[in-house]
């Protein structure tokens, strides 16, 4: 035992303590140092810091028993570090100073309360002065701590697009004196869309193959709390019904060994049928169908089915019509095409697919030339179907993924 009650620990123990904390915290920091200092850089820069002095004193020192409050108070003094010799307003000076230590060592401390420091950093993110695409990708670096490579896979545009988006967004926000706060009334409802299109891509960043699991726990646990901010939205209460369907699975997901289970031979038993039920009777209160509510229904289908094969997939297909007309994108282009070709056979999946490649944006993403591959392999061309699976593999970034889509191929070669 170190001193202070620190636990000493193997360098590559420590490094893996400092990762967890930093992971489970960054936001928390981060949007704590916001709400405080007025200053994006200023925060993350300082959360980042924390990380690097845990890294290099943790294995001497000893991990601390509260990791995260440890990383809290290194950044929150680094802050105030920089401000006093920034000579910064008093004031600021002062309200560092009043971060109690309690909340710092309870970094989770206030998690029920309907506002707290991450949703207004949300909120401040999808400001209706900034375009979506940039609220997303904003609130997807600050909040989550995402890095900027990957929000720019996510959102299918290179890593230097992306890098000036986030940068021109941070300079909207400080040149048009954007306030750090939950709004009210009609500009609640105005920033509604960004904020769940902000959630939607969090809980599928932890939903990923490769993905950080605790970025789904996160995104839930934040899209309750809007709930409870705005009662009687019915797009909320989807999107929640949405995320507990598809993280219903995550234990069937995978097999012992860590790779990737695909939908037609899960083991329904291993389901959270708790959340299924919950994700049930959320969706029975949503009397509209907008975009999430289309989505909810589509996964609802999937979570009740008794087996693959008892698949209700004309009625997917039907609400990815529903969806497309409502809100056309290439990945919902992309399901629709996989849908119809469950329902009404590859060839007309195949059809579908190949008009929403038509334009583009598809190219290079591996989950395209996966569905062309499954698609092709059902019309009895498995040669080309496991060429097929292969490119896709050697598109993914995901290495799970990457595998089992090699397995695919076997598969087909055998």
């Amino acid at each position: 035992m170190a001193d202070g009650g620190a636990v000493r620990a193997a360098p590559a123990v420590a490094a893996e303590a400092a990762a967890h904390a930093a992971r489970d915290s960054h936001a928390q920091i981060v949007a704590t140092l916001i709400r405080v200092t007025g200053d994006w850089t200023l925060a993350e820069d300082c959360a980042q810091e924390a990380l690097v002095q845990a890294l290099q004193r943790w294995p001497a020192a000893g991990v601390p028993a509260n990791p995260a409050a440890w990383l809290m108070t290194v950044a929150r003094n680094r802050a105030t570090d920089v401000l006093r010799r920034a000579t910064v307003e008093r004031r600021k000076l002062q309200e560092l100073a009043t971060l109690a230590p309690t909340d710092a060592e309870s970094p989770a401390a206030g998690e029920e309360e309907v506002v707290d420091d991450r949703l207004r950093l949300i909120f401040t993110c999808c400001h209706p002065a900034l375009a979506l695409d940039a609220r997303v990708a904003l609130t997807l670096r600050t909040i989550c701590g995402i890095p900027t490579t990957d929000i720019a896979r996510a959102l299918l545009v290179t890593e230097s697009t992306m890098t000036r988006r986030l940068t021109r967004a941070k300079t909207k926000i400080a040149d048009a004196r954007i306030p750090y706060r939950v709004p009210s009334g009609p500009a609640l409802a105005e920033r509604l869309p960004g904020v769940l299109a902000v959630l939607y891509l969090l809980f599928t960043r932890g939903y990923n193959a490769d993905g950080e699991p605790a970025f789904a726990d996160e995104a839930i646990r934040l899209v309750r709390l809007l709930d409870d901010l705005m009662p009687g939205q019915p797009e909320i209460s989807a999107l929640l019904a949405l995320f507990l369907f598809q993280h219903s699975r995550r234990d069937a997901r995978r097999d012992g060994d860590g790779n990737l289970v695909p939908l037609d031979r899960q083991d329904r038993d291993r389901w959270d049928h708790a959340a299924i039920a919950e994700g049930l009777a959320v969706l029975g209160r949503v009397r509209e169908d907008g975009p999430y509510a289309l989505q909810s229904r589509i996964a609802a289908c999937h979570a009740t089915a008794t087996s693959f094969d008892a698949t209700d997939w004309p009625a997917i297909a039907a609400w990815y019509d529903a969806l497309a007309a409502r809100s056309a994108s290439p990945v919902v282009a992309l399901n629709r095409a996989v849908a119809h070709g469950y329902a009404y056979g590859p060839a007309a999946g195949l059809a579908l697919l190949a008009e929403a490649r038509a334009g583009g944006a598809l190219d290079g993403y591996p989950l395209a030339v996966a569905a062309e591959a499954d698609l092709t392999a059902r019309q009895g061309d498995r040669e080309r179907a496991a060429a097929l699976f292969r490119e896709a593999a050697a598109r993914t970034h995901a290495e799970p993924e990457r595998r089992a889509l090699l397995d695919r191929a076997a598969d087909l070669s055998q």
